[in-house]
């Protein structure tokens, strides 16, 4: 393994333009091409191009395309969950669905960050936090988890939430940034 791959990998400042790491976006690339121009293919066909392109699918895992990603090998979904359309999970970062979740349109999952200081962020400089989302956890459309949130089993997140902050189980947070208005029962 190359040392930006690693670096990225443990959390570290690292340099995405790099060999093995355009190897690997060249890699989801074709991947996630052919499973969005699949999305009338039979299910069995579908289910397969995302075993191929996750690191890890559950049974009865949907995703409606379009559907894209950083790399895939690095997003790990729950039994039965369903991820409507447009969705963007950029996993520099592990990404880590549980079971039974729900992913509205256009949510967006984001690990990677980028440095504040103009020179190092000219250069390319970004780092990943993961993204953690637990059971039964339903994301309204338009939802952007920042890097580094872990969300809490049976939670709901309100349509066009920008949640930059962990969320305990079990409540219902909206807004920019997303804040917890109740719990749920």
């Amino acid at each position: 393994m190359g040392e930006n791959k690693r670096r990225m990998l443990a959390g570290e400042w690292y340099l995405h333009d790099d060999p093995e790491l355009r190897a690997d976006t060249e890699r989801r690339f074709a991947l996630c091409a052919a499973y969005n121009a699949n999305g009338g293919a039979a299910p069995t066909e579908r289910a397969d191009l995302l075993q191929e392109l996750l690191g890890a699918v559950g049974d009865g895992v949907r995703i409606r395309p379009p559907f894209q990603c950083d790399y895939g090998r690095h997003i790990s979904i729950g039994d039965g969950t369903f991820v409507n359309f447009n969705a963007v999970f950029l996993d520099a970062a592990p990404i880590t669905i549980g079971s039974y979740a729900q992913i509205g349109p256009n949510v967006q999952l984001l690990t990677p960050s980028h440095e504040l200081d103009h020179e190092r962020r000219r250069e390319g400089w970004e780092k990943a936090e993961p993204i953690t989302i637990g059971d039964n956890v339903w994301l309204g459309g338009g939802v952007i988890v920042c890097p580094g949130v872990t969300i809490g089993a049976n939670t709901v997140v309100g349509a066009g939430a920008v949640v930059t902050k962990d969320l305990p189980e079990g409540v219902l947070a909206v807004g920019n940034p997303a804040r917890v208005v109740r719990r749920l029962e």
